[in-house]
C-alpha cells in the first residue's frame, strides 16, 4: 500500500474506518449479485459448492493480502466465511431454477 491519510485525531481515524466500511459493504453486496448470477450458469449442486474454485480464490486472496500488507490468515478466514454464506445463497438460487 503506497500511503494512507495521516490522521490527526481519533475522530479522523474513525471517519477513515467508516469510509472503508462503506466501500467494503458495497463491494460485498456487488460480489453477492455476481454470485447469484453464477448460479444460472451451473449444471449441478456440486458446481455450486465449487471446491476447486473456493481453493483457487483462497489462494489468490491470500497471496494478494501478502502483497498489499494485509494479514493473510485474517484475509483467508474472512473469505472462507463470506464464501460459505455465498454458497448457501447461490444454492438457494440454483435450487429455485
Amino acid at each position: 500500500m503506497d500511503s494512507i491519510f495521516q490522521c490527526q485525531s481519533l475522530d479522523e481515524v474513525r471517519e477513515q474506518i467508516d469510509r472503508i466500511d462503506q466501500a467494503l459493504v458495497a463491494l460485498i453486496a456487488e460480489r453477492g449479485l455476481y454470485v447469484q448470477q453464477a448460479a444460472g450458469f451451473k449444471n449441478s449442486a456440486a458446481e455450486v459448492e465449487g471446491g476447486k474454485r473456493v481453493d483457487q480464490v483462497i489462494r489468490r486472496v491470500t497471496q494478494l493480502a501478502g502483497e498489499l500488507g494485509a494479514d493473510p490468515e485474517l484475509t483467508a478466514a474472512v473469505y472462507r466465511t463470506m464464501i460459505g454464506f455465498f454458497v448457501e445463497s447461490e444454492m438457494k438460487v440454483y435450487q429455485a431454477q
